[in-house]
């Protein structure tokens, strides 16, 4: 597990783009067979990625100086590849593309495994410091609820922006309070349609939280420009397909693409108030 520091506004304001990239570009998330983990010192979140070609069992490793990952730790998981399945204390939950899933703390075994190692899964997490057990869920965007898993709730799926704006997108929120329970962890996915480059713009910032953003379903030869800093000190870090972001909470998160893509945001923090923003105007950046 890779150990990143906490670092303040004043010294990225000095930052060249090798050293922004080192700080807070997280990249080869996605090895075949590996499960790849950043540790950051930003409300204590772990950002990883998973592809199972064999079993593959996440533990906690000497970085967390625990028995095992969830002992004192949440998880949220989404799936950017092919059907896997997580096995959690002995049970199997199935996930297609774009399932997730929220594992609570206390967890002892977990086990990633891919249905076809020719089209793995590609297991996303984010992980957080937790207080207290909420059940463990499967979390779909549509379908018909079963025992255990949770349907995305419509007034969980938001529409904004417009094609005029190059902004149209659709929120799909899935760990959040009143649909899935955590301590902290919140997390969900924001898909661009055709002709829409623009997210998070205008901008906010939310002090009472972080946010990691994850990028994917970008063709090859496509980049995202990943705006970061204060909202009068802007940078910009070049994200390709596969590839996230670690966003302070003094810092905006917004980006503009040469294509439409699919980005996933996990918050933590010591509030889950998904409309606690510190709204950024145009004309102010």
């Amino acid at each position: 597990m890779e150990i990143r520091n906490a670092v303040s506004p004043t010294e990225v304001k000095n930052y060249a783009t090798s050293k922004l990239r080192e700080e807070f570009l997280i990249d080869k998330l996605f090895e075949p067979g590996e499960i790849k983990m950043v540790y950051s010192h930003y409300d204590r979140i772990i950002t990883g990625g998973a592809v199972p070609i064999d079993a593959i069992s996440l533990t906690a490793g000497e970085e967390l100086r625990a028995e095992y990952f969830l002992e004192r730790r949440e998880m949220g998981i989404i799936n950017i590849g092919g059907k896997g399945t997580i096995i959690a204390d002995g049970k199997e939950y199935e996930l297609n593309n774009k399932d997730g899933m929220y594992i609570g703390m206390g967890t002892k075994e977990i086990v990633l495994t891919s249905d076809d190692s020719n089209n793995p899964a590609k297991f996303y997490l984010n992980s957080a410091p937790a207080h207290k057990t909420y059940p463990t869920v499967l979390i779909k965007p549509e379908g018909l609820a079963e025992e255990n898993t949770v349907i995305i709730k419509d007034s969980n799926k938001v529409e904004l922006g417009s094609l005029e704006n190059s902004n149209h997108r659709t929120i799909c929120k899935y760990i959040l309070p009143g649909q899935v329970e955590s301590c902290q962890l919140v997390m969900g996915m924001t898909k661009l349609e055709t002709g829409s480059v623009w997210n998070t713009m205008p901008c906010h910032t939310h002090e009472r939280r972080m946010e990691v953003y994850l990028y994917f379903e970008m063709p090859e030869d496509a980049i995202v420009m990943h705006l970061m800093g204060q909202p009068k000190e802007t940078k910009h870090i070049v994200v390709r397909n596969e590839e996230a972001v670690i966003s302070p909470s003094w810092s905006i998160h917004s980006g503009c693409g040469s294509k439409a893509y699919t980005f996933i945001w996990g918050m933590v923090g010591e509030n889950q108030d998904f409309d606690d923003m510190d709204h950024v105007s145009m004309k102010d950046i």
